[in-house]
């Protein structure tokens, strides 16, 4: 007992004084007090949620609106510059080429289709140079830039140009606009220089971007049937292979598919997935990649078997009301068919016909050209021949073409809208922008051609995740509170846990980024309530209590949540309100005057968040270049009269600044006070509103802070954001009022621990029901604080009689377990649990700590694959080449020293980050529990500790005798675990669909369809030596 009494006088004795540093150097008591001078004049509503969430839905349904009126008009401009034009197959037309604009020769002269093109930095487009008058033309390096159907195209698009222009002068927001041929080019407005890679190339196609292929085509069943009989060994495998991951390229998430390899049996690639179709996400797609890679060919083709299965197949998915409902196909890969089974074809397919064929035939041979033909042409499909891995992708495009055929002949201009995706393009200073785009198809409107259905393209614009924040009033939403939006699928459109990058210094997206599901995030919700209400578009409230992990996942906040949701008009997307209960239901209005309000925010010190928005700077040019403060400063001058503002949250903003405005004068005179903070170890206060608006004071000069992240915004998690209030007010907030939450940040990358952060939140009134109106806090050095904690701990008079003192080690931690003060200063920012893992176990049996699992299904971990196992020869084109290369030498030259080359570059294994499911553990303390003591049997040695809380903080003292060796107790530790799921659950995972909502609308064939165009063999033009110098030369630049 008198252990313990030693330990409560320490802990009274630093508390006391850390209090008295932290009250006196932030304010906090000052601040208080202006607060309740205003409480009369202030009004306090609580938040009704769900008119919330509807007015926040109808303002995002607008500014959606606004963006596919102008899509509207490009099509109307595109399809009547078409319907003007008639095709010159001799046209010559000197167009601005994206790469070769501004390009000279030796002589110096402009080379064709690169005339001068004036090109200015533009901030709207992240200071990229852009010409705001006219588009470019890309056309992908496997095209001739001047072949007769692309010239004509860009000819008649040329028309677009002014609709461009006239769109961004209505819409300053606007970004890229463009449009994507059928043909292959690709318009995009304003011009930009395109660049080549390194090897010179420019792979993109317009053609297979999701936008393209979701805009041109309707949601399809598909099922794709490989030969892998004997002929089909070698390269033909090979290509056969890139045919069928490119068909999976132009698959989305409202289409679903099954890949069935035959011989002389049936062999499902995923056998688990025996008589089922599955959602064609990104995880199921580089799922069956993994499998192709495993396939190998032997025996004979038994094409009817497959037929059958596959006939079999879709008629009984279709029936179940699982898959899109809408348009069927069947894919086959193969080098020949000795029959055109008509049979098959009569029992299943005829008369409706409402599942497409089609063949490719792969390799140079002919022999079986017409029996394919006849199949796609009996069954409104398109046969291509595919002779090299060079044609795959332009052959497998078609395909697309016939299924818009129904579309276009109903003159159905359906508006689409992507799922989240990474416009590399674009950055916000914080890496890659999250987009989604809104396209519409281009049709021909020539009477002459009505049945051919012919698609001349699509239309479209991306729109920045980003601008959906922007009409979002976090004011409006507390400080834990947030919004979020989700597509028909579930997926996560924006949401402030979605984590779509990785890595140090430069981000890489994850390669299933755009289809993390709202389960995923808001994993408590066991059953999918939330999330199965939003897909279909319902509008209700829902309610549960969430684990929030925070500060890099390494804390963890317990709050109860009230979500509000409802849908997005004209779109596929649902909105959702997330309210925190408590302080967070509730907000208040002040009242000051205009003068009083813009006399204190002229002070240089305050700023506001620029993320939020306060006026809109982005609907006329001239405002781009202002930052928000300045905005609400002319505003409220009355100097630009167009400039668009809140007018309510800058009424909160004056408010705000006027009773803050004290605390400058209170700061500078700490400043002046040379007797105060002479060892300089306070270094900053700060100061946040509810408003966004923020103070900062230094005590220092700015070259002698120990950490500047303050000054630098470095730690985005530490300042106001598009979607979070700062990590330092979200901690307050949930500390008990008049107390101080203090910690180490983890700061990326380096983890500097050189400070310590305290911070108190200010509530606007003494009841439960009250909002928090602020929080401030300071920064001081660490060594100022330990230097505190020591002194402390020596003011005890009676200590001589102790001694135990030096038999025991003593650490100060906060109450998520991390050590802010130890005698070895390398345990700083440590997790107790590893150093002292005996004692740890201990105060989570007596409940003075308790853990909190969570969930992180967005993780990467590290895998060591093997390249015999991985689907590298499907995902890495060089490897693709190499098999290529070696059995055509293997096999014409039988150089058999170059196969063993090939083997022993694909032998070689690498590590790799691949998505995984993982959990780890958080830990919190149990505020009731003030202090404790207990003994631990540690083989025979007794091992007792005492833990105390320090007064009015968030922070334990721990005193642990360490006469005892308790290693035979594990250290604990906060190392995530991934999920290791039985094979069985694989397979599980693999078929459950959640649920999910169509899109609305569904062509899948139309009376009038010409389907006699259906292919043809292709003219080969390529000599083997030169398709063996073209893989050479490929392999060899590599």
């Amino acid at each position: 007992r008198w252990i313990g009494a030693v330990v409560k006088l320490w802990a009274s004795a630093f508390g006391g004084e850390m209090k008295s540093i932290s009250a006196k150097y932030s304010g906090s008591q000052l601040l208080q007090k202006k607060y309740k001078e205003f409480e009369r004049a202030v009004q306090v509503e609580e938040i009704d949620g769900l008119q919330l969430v509807k007015k926040l839905a109808k303002n995002m349904e607008e500014m959606f609106h606004k963006k596919a009126q102008a899509m509207k008009r490009l099509v109307e401009a595109a399809e009547e510059a078409h319907l003007q034009h008639e095709e010159e197959p001799d046209l010559q037309y000197e167009y601005f080429n994206a790469v070769l604009i501004n390009e000279v020769n030796e002589e110096g002269n402009n080379v064709e289709l690169g005339g001068e093109f004036i090109l200015q930095p533009n901030d709207h487009f992240n200071n990229l140079s852009v010409n705001l008058s006219l588009s470019v033309v890309q056309v992908p390096t496997n095209m001739y830039n001047k072949d007769s159907a692309i010239v004509n195209g860009v000819y008649w698009s040329e028309a677009l140009n002014k609709v461009f222009v006239d769109n961004f002068e209505r819409d300053p927001s606007l970004i890229w606009q463009y449009f994507g041929s059928a043909k292959g080019f690709f318009r995009q407005y304003p011009g930009i220089k395109w660049k080549p890679d390194e090897h010179g190339v420019i792979a993109f196609d317009c053609r297979n971007r999701k936008w393209y292929i979701q805009a041109a085509t309707s949601p399809k069943d598909v099922v794709i049937l490989v030969d892998v009989s004997g002929s089909m060994k070698g390269l033909r495998l090979t290509i056969a292979r890139q045919t069928v991951s490119s068909i999976l390229d132009t698959l989305g998430d409202d289409d679903f598919f099954n890949i069935i390899a035959y011989n002389e049996e049936l062999h499902y690639v995923e056998p688990c997935l025996n008589g089922t179709l599955v959602q064609a996400d990104v995880t199921n797609k580089d799922h069956f990649r993994e499998h192709l890679d495993k396939l190998f060919a032997q025996g004979i083709g038994m094409l009817d078997l497959a037929l059958t299965e596959a006939f079999s197949l879709l008629g009984d998915f279709n029936k179940t009301g699982r898959g899109s409902e809408c348009s069927q196909a069947i894919m086959l890969v193969t080098d020949g068919a000795v029959d055109t089974y008509d049979a098959i074809f009569a029992k299943f397919n005829w008369p409706d016909r409402k599942v497409r064929i089609f063949p490719y035939l792969i390799g140079r041979e002919s022999a079986f050209a017409e029996n394919l033909k006849w199949m796609a042409c009996a069954n409104k499909g398109y046969f291509t021949q595919v002779s090299t891995l060079a044609d795959v992708q332009e052959n497998v495009m078609e395909y697309l073409h016939v299924l818009s055929r129904p579309k276009v002949i109903d003159r159905e201009h359906d508006t689409v809208w992507t799922e989240a995706y990474i416009d590399s393009t674009l950055e916000d200073g914080q890496g890659p922008v999250l987009m989604t785009t809104v396209a519409m198809p281009v049709f021909s409107t020539k009477n002459e051609t009505r049945n051919h259905g012919i698609l001349l393209g699509v239309v479209g614009t991306d729109v920045p995740v980003s601008e959906l924040l922007k009409t979002i009033p976090k004011h409006k939403l507390g400080i834990h509170g947030y919004a979020f939006a989700i597509t028909n699928n579930g997926y996560i459109l924006t949401h402030p846990d979605l984590r779509p990058l990785y890595g140090d210094g430069k981000k890489r997206r994850k390669p299933n980024y755009s289809s993390v599901d709202l389960s995923e995030v808001e994993w408590e919700d066991k059953d999918d309530t939330l999330r199965n209400a939003m897909v279909n578009r319902k509008t209700g409230t829902f309610s549960m209590e969430v684990t929030k992990s925070v500060d890099k996942g390494k804390r963890v906040l317990v709050l109860h949540n009230d979500y509000f949701y409802t849908d997005i008009k004209g779109t596929p997307f649902s909105l959702g309100v997330a309210l925190s209960r408590g302080h967070g239901k509730y907000f208040f209005r002040g009242d000051v005057t205009v003068d009083e309000g813009l006399h204190d925010l002229e002070h240089p010190d305050v700023a506001v968040a620029d993320e939020w928005t306060y006026c809109n700077t982005d609907e006329h040019p001239e405002h781009r270049h202002l930052s928000q403060i300045e905005a609400i400063k002319l505003y409220l001058n009355g100097h630009r009269p167009h400039l668009k503002c809140d007018k309510e949250l800058i009424q909160e903003v004056l408010f705000d600044a006027v009773v803050t405005a004290p605390l400058e004068a209170y700061w500078t005179s700490l400043v002046l006070n040379k007797s105060e903070n002479s060892d300089k170890g306070v270094e900053i206060a700060y100061l946040g509103t509810r408003t966004g608006l923020s103070r900062i004071n230094l005590f220092v000069v700015p070259d002698e802070l120990t950490n500047q992240d303050f000054l630098t915004a470095e730690d985005k998690e530490g300042v106001f954001n598009a979607d979070h209030f700062p990590l330092w007010y979200k901690r307050a907030a949930e500390q008990v009022p008049g107390t101080f939450v203090y910690s180490l940040p983890f700061n990326t990358g380096s983890e500097n621990k050189s400070i310590v952060l305290a911070s108190t939140a200010i509530q606007l009134l003494d009841e439960r029901k009250s909002p928090i109106a602020a929080a401030v806090g300071i920064q001081m050095k660490l060594e100022f604080f330990q230097r505190k904690f020591w002194t402390a701990c020596r003011q005890v008079p009676f200590l001589k009689h102790f001694s135990f003192i030096q038999n025991v080690n003593c650490y100060l931690i906060d109450n998520n377990g991390f050590i802010l003060v130890a005698e070895d200063n390398s345990l700083t920012g440590t997790f107790f649990g590893e150093p002292e893992g005996a004692v740890m176990n201990k105060l989570l049996q007596m409940g003075s700590f308790k853990r909190v699992t969570l969930y992180d299904y967005q993780a990467l971990c590290w895998v060591y694959s093997e390249s015999s196992d991985s689907g590298h020869t499907l995902l890495d084109p060089y490897f693709a080449f190499l098999s290529a290369v070696k059995w055509i030498l293997t096999e014409l030259f039988h150089l058999h020293f170059f196969a063993s080359l090939v083997s022993s570059a694909q032998r070689t294994g690498r590590s790799m980050q691949l998505p995984c499911d993982t959990e780890y553990p958080a830990f919190i303390s149990e505020r009731t529990i003030k202090e404790n003591m207990g003994n631990i049997d540690c083989d025979g040695c007794f091992k007792s500790f005492v833990i105390q809380q320090i007064p009015s903080s968030n922070l334990f003292m721990v005193v642990v005798d360490n006469k005892c060796d308790c290693s035979l107790f594990e250290p604990i530790t906060m190392d995530p675990i991934e999920i290791m799921y039985i094979l069985y659950w694989k397979c599980e995972r693999l078929k459950m669909q959640k649920d999910r909502r169509r899109p609305d609308t569904c062509h899948p064939f139309h009376p009038e369809e010409n389907s006699m165009e259906c292919g043809g063999a292709v003219t080969l033009i390529s000599s083997l030596v030169s398709i063996l110098l073209s893989l050479l030369i490929a392999v060899f630049i590599r």
